[in-house]
């Protein structure tokens, strides 16, 4: 099993949204590393679920990976803010199936992450924190995921 971290803006797609629907696909990453990292994610990977680009910024729940990845569909969707004209002739982006498994009470936000990888070995190569490190989604180690749900409720 691996670990991972995702990222997604609330207003596009939210924990809540995912607790609601409690499967989803994971789709609209156009990034070649993030799509290779989508790429290598196996059934029942555990995943972070972190909310960006809002208020309230940071770790927002857990949820875990269904099945292996597949094309991502909205890059042939012409209506679709994430269509590929590209695609058409050979669909170059990936999408995967996620499952609810947790919100969180609080939001263990980036600032707190920080400070706490000042005092804990086990985040210092943690890519959430590398300046300009900008994935969407990124792997985690078995220490760092274990090092950060330690801070959760």
């Amino acid at each position: 099993m691996a670990y991972w971290l995702m990222k997604s803006e609330p207003d596009e797609f939210s924990i809540d949204d995912l607790q609601a629907k409690q499967q989803a696909p994971w789709d609209g990453v156009r990034n070649y590393q993030a799509r290779n990292f989508i790429r290598n994610m196996q059934p029942n990977d555990q995943v972070i679920f972190y909310h960006s680009s809002c208020k309230n910024v940071g770790i927002a729940g857990l949820m875990s990976v269904v099945g292996t990845s597949y094309p991502d569909p909205l890059a042939l969707d012409k209506s679709s803010h994430y269509f590929d004209e590209k695609s058409l002739v050979e669909n170059r982006w990936s999408a995967i199936d996620v499952k609810f498994e947790k919100k969180f009470q609080t939001i263990l936000s980036l600032q707190t992450i920080k400070k706490l990888a000042q005092h804990d070995q086990r985040l210092n190569e943690f890519l959430l924190i590398k300046k300009g490190c900008r994935l969407s989604v990124m792997p985690l180690s078995h220490e760092q995921w274990t090092c950060l749900l330690e801070k959760m409720d």
